[in-house]
């Protein structure tokens, strides 16, 4: 696991860290996926790069066989946990599918910034993290990801993305190494 460089127009891309998400149980303990992406979002605005906060309202619709009963939502179920520090020039968007990309013009706002690459973390690795990098990945988009900054409800799941997927959509690294290679370049 190494990311050996970002593209001098690299973006951050932080998935459904919200007040739903990050309370549910999960793998690694949701404060510390936060810590990190938060982090990763501060060297991101330090060094005038994109960053992209996602949030999730509900899901696509259709039939599915493990379809998740989530029943009624509290009001800021959808609102992004304060700890990212959301500034205004933060591009926010909710989706309805687990990937970023679709339906949401987050692909448009990228490339009329010149982006190559994407930076992704959050929860859940094998769903909105992984649907959001297969998409990256298929648009053109060099991919990397923060893995010590995502985690997932299951284990299992979380090893898959990690050790099986991501190594074929980019290039895995933890948010130390991320930064590292921000501060390193002055960007």
């Amino acid at each position: 696991m190494a990311v050996t460089m970002l593209d001098p127009k690299t973006a951050l891309i932080v998935i459904d860290l919200q007040k739903g998400i990050v309370g549910m149980p999960t793998v690694h303990p949701g404060d510390e996926i936060v810590k990190r992406a938060a982090a990763l979002a501060e060297a991101f605005r330090r060094h005038g790069l994109p960053v992209v906060l996602v949030n999730v309202d509900r899901g696509a619709p259709g039939r599915t066989e493990q379809a998740p009963n989530l029943g009624a939502l509290p009001a800021d179920w959808t609102e992004l946990v304060p700890e990212l520090n959301r500034r205004p020039t933060d591009h926010t968007l909710t989706k309805r599918t687990w990937g970023a990309f679709t339906g949401t013009g987050l692909n448009e706002h990228l490339r009329s910034l010149g982006v190559t690459e994407v930076v992704i973390a959050g929860i859940a690795t094998s769903a909105g993290v992984e649907s959001t990098a297969r998409q990256a990945h298929e648009l053109g988009y060099n991919v990397a990801l923060a893995v010590d900054a995502m985690t997932d409800r299951s284990a299992e799941a979380h090893t898959n993305s990690v050790t099986r997927i991501f190594p074929r959509l980019g290039e895995t690294g933890v948010t130390q190494e991320i930064i590292a290679l921000l501060d390193k370049r002055g960007a």
